[in-house]
């Protein structure tokens, strides 16, 4: 029997539909009926008793895709890669990568921290604050999709992208927010939207995937070596903070997020992939400081969802995983305040991960695991703080800032500390 490794339902539908796709990275992938096509190929060299080595990598409805290499040495469809020097396979890590992934610097410890983001922020005791996203109007969406047909010039969006903000940042300013956010009106997708800005990456056009429940996403390709050719959220945080005088969170998506999210390579550790990709971070989050941001969110909902299932290698994994993180953030001075958000999966087995993240604001949604997040992390040695009934604000390390209870209108939360 010859089959596909996993559902289809996983990879997109059919690289005929990517005609935007580098020739040379198109050859080294496949997607759904692609895959079905190499099946079917694998099964009539088996019929015919033809070895592997044999350059018959045809099916009955043509050629197959370049991804099917019958032999290591004799690829069965020719790549260009003197063409395409920025998908070519790179060699076998050596101790180059193990220098790339040396601690890139700590920061001070955070009652330091704590006390300088005291006296610049000069918050209140309990500021207020959203995790970072307002929602995306059709409007906004229907102008992206107009930018893609050519229909809307760039810098008519750009100018509705702008509205937007200022229409968030007024909402805010009058229900009394203390910290607030830019709502993210420019971003398709929280991995995309940096994909789409970052060396090494491609993104689809119809690379549609299931997710979760109904909700559909395009999962970039991760195939060369990331890099950050330029500033990417910069200029809409410093949009923001001028409208406001009250401090604007810049918001970022964290390193092992952004890998998890999209299709990687597998010619280097995953470890290695993940740091590239926290170098390109942290430069994002001093460029940010270096703008006048003084609070900025390192999101990592995909730190749990990485974990591996075998109990022997989750160390090794929360390890450098942790460390992508700091390395991610460890650019930014002792007055700018990290934030880290969780979401999407239950945090309880890596409570001790989150607090070697060593952000100075750790937000847990907790909307699958209810209060056992929350009685847990009471129970650890770290401080907590007011929660809703879907979303912690526990510190880690005392004293933390909290957000006020949103659990409803009229309705108070129901666990402990919540007032």
């Amino acid at each position: 029997m010859v089959s596909t490794s996993c559902s289809l339902l996983h990879v997109p539908y059919t690289l005929a539909d990517e005609p935007e796709l580098e020739a040379g990275l198109r050859g080294r992938l496949a997607f759904a009926e692609e895959k079905v096509a190499e099946v079917v190929a694998l099964a009539e060299a088996h019929a015919r008793g033809a070895a592997p080595g044999t350059p018959a990598g045809t099916s009955a409805d043509g050629p197959v895709s370049g991804a099917l290499l019958w032999d290591d040495d004799e690829p069965s469809v020719e790549l260009s890669w003197d063409d395409e020097p920025s998908v070519a396979l790179l060699p076998e890590p050596g101790p180059a990568s193990a220098e790339a992934v040396k601690p890139a610097g700590e920061r001070s410890p955070y009652p330091v921290r704590a006390a300088a983001q005291a006296e610049h922020l000069r918050l209140p005791p309990l500021p207020t604050t959203t995790i970072g996203s307002f929602p995306q109007t059709g409007e906004l969406r229907a102008a992206r999709a107009a930018v893609a047909a050519g229909t809307l010039s760039q810098a008519d969006y750009e100018r509705r992208v702008e509205t937007e903000i200022e229409r968030v940042i007024r909402l805010q300013e009058r229900l009394g927010l203390d910290v607030l956010v830019h709502g993210e009106p420019e971003r398709n997708d929280m991995v995309q939207y940096f994909a789409e800005h970052l060396d090494g990456f491609a993104v689809t056009r119809n690379g549609w995937v299931q997710s979760y429940g109904s909700r559909c996403t395009r999962p970039p390709i991760l195939h060369g070596d990331v890099s950050r050719p330029e500033p990417i959220t910069v200029r809409w945080a410093r949009y923001a903070q001028s409208l406001t005088s009250q401090p604007v969170k810049g918001m970022l998506t964290g390193p092992v997020t952004i890998v998890a999210w999209s299709f990687v390579r597998d010619d280097l550790p995953l470890r290695d992939v993940v740091f590239q990709v926290a170098d390109a971070i942290r430069q994002e989050v001093r460029d940010l400081e270096a703008a006048g941001v003084s609070i900025i969110q390192v999101d990592e909902p995909a730190l749990r969802e990485l974990l591996p299932l075998r109990r022997a290698d989750q160390a090794a994994y929360l390890e450098w995983a942790v460390a992508a993180y700091r390395r991610a953030t460890s650019g930014a001075g002792d007055r700018t305040q990290i934030h880290t958000h969780l979401c999407y999966s239950d945090a309880d087995q890596i409570l001790a991960a989150i607090d070697g993240l060593d952000a100075d604001v750790t937000t847990i949604e907790s909307a699958r695991s209810g209060p056992a997040s929350w009685a847990r992390c009471r129970r650890s040695d770290a401080a907590s703080g007011p929660a809703s009934t879907t979303s912690t604000r526990p510190g880690c390390r005392p004293p933390r800032k909290w957000s006020r209870c949103c659990a409803g209108p009229l309705r108070r939360c129901r666990w402990s500390g919540c007032g």
